[in-house]
């Protein structure tokens, strides 16, 4: 099940990522392998982007700045039988403005984060989504 990412989203969809889930990152090394993290996930509907909060010496921010300005990653969540998982491209930014924002968003989905003076926040233009929660076609 597969759907270009649009403004028109059903409620299921926008709950489903309000919820407190556990999300995975998926980005690849410059190896090739693949690197599958826990991470805390925010979506954006309107911009159709989510966004990871991070420390800027993970390894997932080297694997997306390692591999260019076309870095294909994943997010994924579930819950029994509900599952999504957004595909898009990503760019990892450290400006305050858009760090502050992600934190913002972070703290309405899941709690407050610790203070973290080496945040950074990797921001995923959503391509694809796929699942059987989603927006509608």
């Amino acid at each position: 099940m597969t759907t270009q990412p649009t403004p028109d989203v059903s409620s299921d969809f926008l709950d489903f990522w309000r919820e407190r889930h556990l999300c995975f990152l998926s980005t690849s090394r410059k190896d090739g392998t693949p690197h599958l993290v826990p991470v805390g996930v925010t979506y954006d509907p309107h911009t159709s982007t989510a966004r990871v909060i991070t420390s800027r010496t993970s390894q997932k921010v080297r694997n997306v700045l390692g591999a260019g300005p076309e870095a294909a990653v994943a997010v994924s969540q579930v819950d029994g039988r509900r599952w999504t998982t957004l595909e898009g491209t990503a760019v990892v930014r450290d400006d305050p403005r858009s760090v502050a924002d992600a934190e913002t968003r972070y703290a309405d989905r899941y709690r407050q984060p610790r203070p973290n003076p080496e945040r950074v926040v990797i921001e995923i233009k959503v391509t694809r989504i796929l699942g059987t929660v989603r927006p509608r076609s």
